[in-house]
């Protein structure tokens, strides 16, 4: 008989809120489960079969841990397995009971539900989108009865964010459409799924509570990318941006791509680095090709950093980086602001002044390709790649002997 009530509380208090590299999901018995995010977020499931070995499998979500503990996941996972023995499916039995008590549902229940429910497994800045729930809204409305709150109460909430607060934080109006638009999406969710209703804030826009983030088309002059350069080869960053920059110049690659990468994507004897659907903003396999004289300096990262499984040494989580990335130039004089984003944009511009072809620049960058290329054409154009890395590196000015001076850093 196999085991059950295998998890404790030491093993997920070890886990939970911090990077995560192990199993994705950890059984604890009798159909119950933990689902484990890569960043420590720990999610009950139970999984059931309503029929013989024959029917597809199903599963349950039983809540998040810690909010629901061993002991409740346990005993949620009992009342489901007695419901199968009197033959009623426990997510229709879960939903009755979510509707029943929806009277109840708070606005931080509701937004949570959406982002453990949803978001976790569909949306690339999940973490991003929790923080500022939980700055801008919780501490204001996220206690309220969700059906019970006002538009007012909301746009209080949005209007904060757009203004700013005195002696404490600036205004941000692009900020405030981005929570307007998650909370739309978890509202609405929840309607879906009939955990809770509230069409409070439907009619709302960005618009109306701040503004819409501007399309960039920052492009690095040959004195400010040689700026960025030569501060990496002189360590004026800490290693572990130092790393980042150098990755994101070279490959062109967007930043969630190299904060998330584990040296499981990277194969030396291939020559590919290829970046997971999970990792990927447009949800499709990214395959790059490595520089042949990018090896010596890759391979004594990944001594370095062997232990945690990442190629950076740890995983940051993607405000910090930002905010990061987005003072770098005032630190080095620049007159302009940038980006890390904005190395994408200047690796595709010079690849075409130098004449590398469209849809070559498009793949390095790891966009989808549109229209009926996209459907049929599934080629990856590694050699082609290559050879655009290859000419890339020329035009930095990347020569061994600089690739050796980075070397030295590492150890530093």
């Amino acid at each position: 008989m196999a085991a059950i009530n295998k998890l404790s509380d030491t093993l997920l208090r070890k886990i939970v809120g911090k990077p995560y590299v192990g199993k994705a999901v950890i059984a604890d018995g009798d159909g119950l489960s933990v689902r484990i995010s890569k960043t420590g977020v720990i999610g009950w499931i139970f999984r059931y079969r309503l029929g013989g070995r024959e029917t597809n499998p199903k599963w349950a979500s039983l809540g998040r841990y810690p909010e629901t503990s061993i002991k409740q996941a346990r005993a949620k996972r009992d009342q489901c397995r007695e419901w199968l023995d009197n033959g009623e499916d426990p997510v229709i039995q879960l939903s009755l009971v979510k509707v029943k008590r929806k009277e109840a549902v708070t606005v931080k229940e509701a937004l949570e539900y959406w982002l453990v429910e949803y978001a976790t497994e569909h949306r690339k800045n999940v973490d991003k989108t929790k923080a500022q729930f939980e700055r801008h809204l919780y501490p204001y409305i996220g206690k309220y009865p969700l059906e019970k709150t006002t538009k007012p109460q909301w746009l209080e909430c949005f209007d904060r964010i757009k203004k700013g607060i005195p002696n404490e934080r600036k205004g941000a109006p692009v900020a405030a459409g981005q929570v307007l638009q998650g909370a739309k999406q978890a509202l609405l969710f929840c309607r879906k799924r009939e955990y809770a209703t509230s069409y409070v804030i439907d009619d709302l826009t960005t618009t109306d509570v701040g503004k819409k983030q501007n399309k960039r088309d920052r492009v690095l002059n040959e004195v400010e990318l040689q700026d960025v350069i030569d501060s990496v080869k002189t360590s004026a960053f800490k290693n572990y941006y130092s790393n980042l920059i150098w990755l994101l110049i070279v490959f062109g690659a967007r930043t969630q791509e190299v904060r998330l990468s584990t040296w499981k994507e990277w194969d030396f004897e291939k020559g590919l680095w290829t970046v997971p659907k999970a990792n990927s903003k447009t949800a499709e396999l990214i395959i790059r090709p490595i520089p042949k004289s990018m090896y010596p300096w890759l391979k004594r990262l990944k001594a370095k950093h062997q232990k945690s499984g990442y190629v950076l040494g740890e995983l940051k989580n993607s405000e910090a980086v930002s905010a990061y990335g987005g003072s770098i130039w005032k630190k080095l004089g620049h007159e302009d602001k940038w980006t890390f984003h904005d190395f994408r944009r200047t690796l595709a511009t010079r690849l075409s002044d130098i004449g590398v072809a469209p849809h070559i620049v498009e793949h390095l960058l790891g966009h989808s390709i549109s229209g009926v290329a996209g459907i049929y054409n599934r080629s990856q154009y590694i050699d082609e790649k290559a050879i655009a890395l290859d000419k890339w590196l020329d035009v930095i000015g990347l020569i061994d002997s600089e690739i050796e001076l980075l070397n030295t850093q590492i150890n530093n």
